[in-house]
């Protein structure tokens, strides 16, 4: 778990450079993963990867955590959820940029290995 949670900070300081951004920690937070906000950014990084990925459809399971960045007027989600193949469940991990219109935008979806 500890893995994953650096996963998570090190995509949201490597979309921070490629945006020419700085986040502090102080700019960042941990999300509440019942927050159904939170859920429906999740569920929208995983049909944006369903539409992308003609083989197996992955469907929702839960938020397992993540961290939100707010950088201009723009929040920058980066999420670890569990999500199920068909025949086994696995963790992903997903960056999603919300700009003020709710707009979404998947920067970065895949599989974290255990």
């Amino acid at each position: 778990m500890k893995f994953q949670s650096l996963v998570l900070i090190l995509v949201v300081l490597f979309a921070s450079a490629a945006t020419n951004q700085a986040i502090s920690t102080s700019d960042s937070s941990l999300v509440n993963i019942s927050d159904p906000h939170v859920i429906e950014i999740a569920n929208f990084a995983l049909t944006e990867y369903n539409k992308k990925n003609n083989e197996v459809k992955l469907k929702y399971e839960k938020v397992i955590n993540g961290i939100s960045a707010i950088i201009d007027d723009e929040t920058n989600y980066c999420l670890t959820l569990a999500a199920n193949n068909g025949s086994s469940s696995n963790n992903y991990g997903a960056d999603v940029l919300e700009k003020p219109s709710k707009n979404y935008t998947l920067g970065f979806f895949a599989r974290l290995n255990d």
